[in-house]
């Protein structure tokens, strides 16, 4: 029995004094910082067997899940998604307000980057699970409380090298606990850099900053303050066709980039800062109620920048008549055969012009009138051909949040709050770089074309036509989404002998509008000024049964159905024009159910989960140059139903004398129940190309997410205070992102059916399955008595990651079909499917000092 509890102490991380008549192995941070995973299994029937009829503990949600843990850490290189589920059917708190974008639904997780050491402790609620924070969504809620005094008292420093995003790391954080005067302090910071990460001309330099202030007024009332940032700037990847890949030799080249005198230059850098603050005062009335309550404030950017080109050839190296495959295509084998050749050979050629840009622009000079024939405007110089633009979303955001918590009875336990999100977010384009020239002019070029003796159409801003931009200035669209949402919500839990249950509910109310600070030239009468403010009353229920057959083993069944209103980016058609909304816009139905057992003994955590999850009347909307009718277009889809069902497989125990053992499995079918509907309209005009067009989508799968991921990993914890992970991964049922504009009848018009060609524009390309292997380790000293004069324990750890040990460089996580289609010859490889692919061998190497 000691052994067994040694061992149990010694698995858990429990951090003793042995001069204490306890046992220090303080390993538990090492390990956090790789990732957790997961032990497995020795069984014996005290494990199973433990039949009374007292009152049985139920299950806690905060608690290390096995399932879940695989899910993070050893499913992440494939992208995996939880059931299949996008972000925004998962919902994270921070000091009880929550944090997700109100126009898209995802978390901000870049908000607070770069500061683990004030992160890392957390509340999961896993899928429909009772929570005593939140309503939840269907794919579970988080809660992160970074409050000075929920902090552990430390001083932290360490150091990480890797060659992942970035190369280097630095962060320091400190936390002072409360004092005797009810005073409780953290601070913390770091610094991430790469000059070039593992994808070529990519570059990362981030920063971030951490404070919480926090007074214990009196034994019932506190009162904290906490304030974060992560300033990043960062160099970006895209994806590409295999046909560059192979063109270049390596599966991760990148065309955002190119050679600027001798120099990698980057045209796609994101840059970031989005500071927040959070004041937060906590009741505690009584042992049984319970009262939080935070106000929370952001401000800042999102700013990405981009090429933009004006009576100019293509600058993309990889666009599609640059290849040797359009000139394959068109029967040129010569020319495409010297274009592999010169390709393959010559680096530069696969990278940007920067050069050539500088040149073109410095050879201009000429007045916009004589060029465009735009009287009274004889402005002259180097008008640019080729721009940098740096495109802005400048974001404010208030959250105000109540929570709480109160105990009726032994038995039942109320919880309910309310929330109130304002968003606005505006959104606008400035000239960043005029590579060489002195100016550009800002017109709608593809309006040009459409429009070529109207001088009011190409216009961007008929409040300022025909204007001519610098360094510094807008150009292009400027409007701002507002977004608010104000919701009710109260859960009741019921605990007995053997029985747990609980019923949930929320209301809400959602309003978003569009405001517009241009004219648009195309459209005057409804680009300009706010739109009609959309509204949607939602609601939610849901509720579930544990049967606790004893301490260890659970059976249990929940269920929800729900409303939710639409998100801002999938109702409006085209936002950057005007505020023309999806037709017959509605909220979408949320139905899902889950059940399964669980086991938790104290040498084996199990759980087997089955799930099925039905979304009807989900909205999408899509933009792209459609080349069948010339010009630019908007696919606004609706009636979109899916179904995801499936299970989930954990399990993690002893083996025996500090080995352990870890399986994960999650196994499910993601697909399109019905046939979805296409209000097409054309960005150059107000033409409606096709009222209700419709896309036999009908069994098409959920794509970029395997619907098959496992996971085999072993440990060995040695009391020595040292451990060694393994993981052995395999994943299949991948399937490609699908272009809806070939799934329709005009696609396959006079295709003989069920011919080759017919299934080659039909059919879903399905990804090959993969296996990847990851290892990891530490090791933990404690300096007491090297420091033995400071009076506190003092740790030094070291840890290393290895992910995808195999260097598998042929593992496509995801793609998508690209919106193009050859209308014409109807020949899906025209414009080829682009690829992403996870990175080889990669390390993260860190040592950590605590005191």
């Amino acid at each position: 029995m000691k052994k067994l509890l040694f061992g149990f102490l010694l698995f858990c991380g429990t951090h003793i004094n042995a001069q204490e008549n306890t046992i220090n192995n303080d390993t538990s941070d090492v390990e956090t910082e790789i990732k957790e995973i997961i032990p497995t299994i020795s069984l014996d029937q005290n494990d199973l067997d433990d039949n009374n009829d007292q009152s049985v503990s139920s299950l806690l949600s905060g608690g290390r899940d096995p399932y879940y843990n695989a899910a993070t850490f050893a499913f992440g290189i494939a992208r995996y998604k939880i059931r299949g589920y996008d972000a925004d059917n998962f919902v994270t708190y921070m000091n009880g307000i929550p944090i997700e974008n109100l126009d898209n639904g995802f978390t901000p997780f870049n908000l607070w980057s770069g500061l683990n050491d004030m992160t890392r402790f957390r509340d999961n609620s896993f899928g429909l699970a009772s929570n005593p924070f939140t309503y939840g969504e269907i794919g579970g809620a988080t809660a992160f409380d970074t409050r000075a005094s929920k902090q552990r008292k430390q001083l932290r420093l360490s150091y990480a090298a890797s060659n992942r995003t970035y190369d280097n790391r630095f962060m320091a954080s400190y936390a002072s606990g409360i004092t005797d005067k009810g005073w409780s302090v953290a601070l913390s910071g770091s610094r991430r850099w790469a000059n070039e990460g593992y994808v070529p001309g990519t570059f990362y330099d981030a920063w971030a900053y951490f404070m919480s202030v926090e007074k214990l007024i009196n034994l019932k009332h506190s009162l904290a303050f906490t304030t974060f940032g992560a300033p990043v700037r960062n160099g970006r990847s895209t994806s590409s066709t295999q046909e560059m890949y192979d063109l270049a030799g390596t599966n991760y080249y990148n065309p955002n980039w190119g050679y600027q005198e001798g120099e990698i230059r980057n045209a796609s850098v994101a840059t970031t800062h989005q500071p927040m603050f959070i004041l937060t005062h906590e009741g505690k009335f009584s042992d049984k109620t319970n009262l939080l309550t935070s106000v929370g404030f952001s401000l800042g950017k999102r700013n990405t920048t981009a090429l933009d080109w004006y009576n100019a050839p293509d600058p993309r190296p990889d666009y599609y008549r640059k290849l040797p495959s359009y000139y394959y295509l068109n029967g040129d084998t010569a020319q495409g055969d010297m274009l592999t050749s010169f390709f393959q050979n010559n680096e530069d050629i696969r990278q940007l012009q920067w050069d050539e840009f500088y040149q073109a622009n410095q050879n201009s000079n000429e007045t916009v009138k004589d060029v465009y024939g735009i009287p009274g405007n004889d402005v002259t110089g180097k008008m640019s051909h080729y721009i940098i633009e740096e495109r802005v979303s400048k974001n404010k955001r208030i959250s105000v949040a109540t929570t709480l918590n109160h105990s009726i009875s032994d038995h039942i336990q109320l919880t309910g709050g309310g929330t109130y999100q304002w968003q606005r977010i505006r959104n606008y384009k400035v000239v960043d770089d005029l590579l060489g020239g002195d100016f550009y002019v800002d017109f709608n070029e593809f309006a040009e074309f459409d429009f070529p003796d109207n001088d009011s159409a190409i216009q961007s801003d008929l409040n300022n036509p025909n204007r001519i931009v610098r360094e510094g200035d807008k150009l292009g669209y400027d409007y701002d989404l507002t977004v608010c949402r104000p919701a009710l919500w109260a859960q009741t839990v019921f605990k007995y002998n053997h029985i747990d249950f609980f019923i949930s509910v929320e209301g809400s109310h959602t309003r978003f509008w569009r405001e517009g600070y241009t004219k648009f030239g195309l459209f005057p009468n409804n680009s300009f000024g706010e739109s009609e403010k959309q509204s949607f009353w939602n609601f939610g229920v849901k509720g579930g049964l544990t049967y606790k057959i004893n301490g260890r083993n659970y059976i249990f069944a929940n269920g929800s159905y729900a409303t939710r209103a639409p998100f801002f980016e999938n109702a409006f058609i085209s936002p950057r024009t005007r505020d023309l909304v999806v037709p017959n816009l509605q909220s979408e139905k949320v139905m899902s159910v889950e059940g399964g057992y669980i086991l938790n003994a104290p040498r084996i955590k199990a759980r087997v989960i089955g799930y099925y999850t039905q979304f009807q009347d989900q909205t999408n909307v899509l933009s792209f140059y459609n080349d069948a009718v010339n010009s630019f277009v908007n696919y606004s889809l609706t009636n979109i139903d899916k179904l995801h069902v499936g299970m989930e497989l954990g399990v993690e125990g002893k083996i025996y004398k500090g080995f352990s053992g870890s399986a994960a499995l999650g196994f499910g079918r993601y697909y399109y129940t019905d046939r979805m509907k296409a209000y097409v309209t054309a960005d150059n005009t107000n033409e409606v190309l096709a009222e209700s067009q419709t896309i036999y989508n009908q069994y098409m799968k959920i794509h970029n997410t395997p619907q098959l991921a496992s996971t085999l990993g072993f440990s060995y914890r040695s009391p020595k205070f040292w451990f060694v992970y393994v993981n052995f991964n395999y994943f299949d049922q991948i399937y490609l992102d699908w272009n809806p504009v070939r799934r329709t009848a005009e696609a396959t018009e006079l295709v003989t059916y069920q011919s080759e060609q017919w299934y080659s524009i039909l059919e879903q390309e399905k990804l090959k399955g993969q296996f990847t292997m990851d290892a990891s380790g530490g090791y933990s000293w404690k300096l007491d008595k090297t420091f033995d004069k400071m009076k506190k324990a003092q740790y030094l750890n070291f840890n290393v990651g290895l992910t995808n040990l195999t260097n598998n460089k042929k593992f496509i996580t995801g793609g998508f079909e690209q919106l193009r289609y050859d209308f014409d010859n109807k020949n899906p490889d025209k414009f080829q499917n682009r690829y992403n692919y996870a990175t080889g061998i990669s390390f993260f190497a860190g040592i950590t000092y605590r005191m």
